[in-house]
């Protein structure tokens, strides 16, 4: 793209010319007497080279127009993904983040700048941004020691929360437990556990196929000892994914994502455990091969996915954490099987998106006692008007503990043997039933806000007949609920606030719900 000051300088230059030779010209048609005809033609020949001059600039304006108005469409197009990679959440590329900058380009939870309409606004912080990526286009990229394109991104995310009643964790509630005689009836605090480092590569072409891969850890993965092990935490691989994509077909395998459950609510309260993670989401990243099929033509809105996973287990209570026990999907010699066909409009930005998946889970527990698990899910993305959508899943079925999306216990079974051959699989049994939905407002490129509910319950009457000849079934909750409305401020499209209220009520089996409120703060950092 040629710069403004060259573009400047082929218009002017010539028109300086075209005013040095019309001013003697213009004076000599003023005189009054006659010109010999030697003069005439030299005016002639004047006048031609005026008209060859003239032609040439009209060239020249005219490339330089087209120039411009290509330089224009290049920038409508930056500030475009500028204003879509600030509206995403690593929760939900996410994922991810969705949102999110962290999460990695392949993510499905990417919400590109859904309502913007007009001309693009961009504040004097974006344009240095701006100014600076451009740069980079120019640099020698980080390599790998395998010499291909590697990138670096993450969030640096700080959580500041206070908590009305008592709950499971402190910085990251699931659910609502009864309060304690003698202890406060809430807390406050601040925790940095959240914030994600994803690593992005790319490939050679094989068979055909575009190769890349991607890895997020975040620092949820357990409280270490000594200064500072509340705020700070243990480092956890949270997705790793290699693809293979051709031109409509993909192939992905690694630790993934459910995807028969593709959305995931927009929150930074709740960001490496997704937002619902025990009230409605099916969201346990899973290790994953799946296939995705696209098609072209009538078909095109249409898509295909099918795959094999092997989800974990909450069965696992032996007292060397160090050591894999086979989980009862492992113990089937089967993995677990879904499919999830999807039908959606040819919208780039705001696409609304209609997706329904049918799941097998065959199970071995201790005894040889089987248990079919399955479900039956439907998952939505649908734009209202120009700057709300809502979106959400439903699903229903049994033995789907793997996957989350329920309640869960907040005690350590006294007997470990017992509960992996007696209480594990009659909760496998149960039928289960959740979902959520999100409603999102989005004001424009930087205010955005969203209201969101959602629950997940078991059967309650088969629980309670379980619980009477099974008493840690009675500290299971039947049925857990949860809503959260907040306001996100995106000043740069590197930078983010978020204000949040969450409320929570978890139904035991027996007695009044207990309740629980969290009042939230985050501040990200995306790079």
């Amino acid at each position: 793209m040629r710069s403004p000051l060259y573009i400047a300088s082929r218009v002017c230059y010539p028109l300086l010319g075209v005013m040095l030779v019309v001013s003697p010209a213009a004076f000599a048609q003023s005189e009054t007497s006659p010109r010999p005809a030697g003069n005439q033609a030299e005016i002639t020949s004047k006048i031609d080279r005026l008209t060859k001059s003239l032609e040439q600039t009209q060239v020249e304006l005219a490339e330089s127009r087209t120039e411009i108005q290509q330089l224009r469409a290049a920038l409508q197009e930056v500030l475009t993904r500028m204003n879509a990679a600030s509206s995403g959440t690593i929760n939900e590329e996410n994922r991810a983040g969705g949102d999110a900058a962290a999460t990695p380009a392949n993510s499905p939870q990417q919400q590109p700048g859904e309502g913007q309409t007009g001309v693009a606004q961009i504040s004097q912080d974006d344009w240095d941004i701006l100014n600076a990526r451009v740069e980079e286009q120019r640099q020698t990229k980080v390599e790998s020691g395998s010499k291909f394109h590697l990138k670096l991104s993450g969030m640096a995310l700080f959580n500041a929360f206070a908590n009305f009643g008592q709950v499971d964790n402190a910085d990251l509630p699931s659910i609502s437990i009864p309060q304690v005689p003698g202890y406060s009836a809430g807390s406050v605090g601040a925790s940095v556990r959240q914030s994600i480092i994803g690593l992005t590569g790319t490939g050679p072409e094989l068979f055909g196929a575009r190769t890349s891969a991607d890895v997020q850890m975040d620092f949820f993965g357990g409280l270490p000892s000594g200064y500072g092990p509340t705020s700070s935490g243990l480092a956890e691989v949270r997705l790793a994914r290699i693809r293979f994509d051709w031109k409509n077909t993909s192939a992905v395998a690694g630790l993934d994502y459910p995807f028969f459950s593709p959305n995931m609510p927009t929150t930074y309260m709740t960001v490496v455990v997704p937002g619902f993670a025990s009230a409605g989401n099916l969201w346990t990243w899973t290790p994953t091969v799946r296939v995705e099929q696209r098609f072209n033509g009538a078909l095109s809105p249409f898509k295909i996915e099918a795959g094999v996973m092997d989800p974990s287990s909450n069965t696992n209570y032996a007292p060397n954490t160090n050591l894999r026990i086979p989980s009862p999907n492992e113990s089937s010699r089967q993995p677990t099987y879904a499919v999830r066909l999807s039908a959606s409009t040819k919208s780039e930005d705001r696409p609304a998106v209609i997706g329904i998946s049918g799941v097998y889970s065959p199970q071995r527990f201790m005894g040889d006692y089987d248990v079919a698990g399955w479900a039956g899910t439907m998952d939505w993305k649908i734009p209202l008007f120009p700057r709300t959508e809502l979106s959400g899943q439903f699903f229903t079925g049994r033995g789907l503990d793997g996957f989350g999306g329920l309640p869960m216990s907040p005690l350590q079974p006294t007997d470990a043997i017992y509960y992996a051959a007696v209480t594990a699989p009659e909760l496998a049994s149960l039928g289960v039933i959740g979902g959520w939905s999100q409603f999102k407002i989005k004001v424009n490129a930087r205010n955005e806000f969203n209201v969101a509910a959602g629950t997940g319950e078991r059967n309650a009457a088969e629980l309670r007949q379980s619980a009477e000849s099974n008493s840690f079934l009675l500290s299971v909750p039947a049925r857990n609920e949860m809503l959260f409305a907040n306001y996100i401020f995106r000043p740069r499209s590197d930078l983010l606030f978020s204000a949040e209220y969450r409320r929570l009520r978890t139904y035991e089996i027996t007695g009044t719900p207990n309740s629980a409120g969290q009042i939230g703060l985050a501040v990200g950092f995306l790079f």
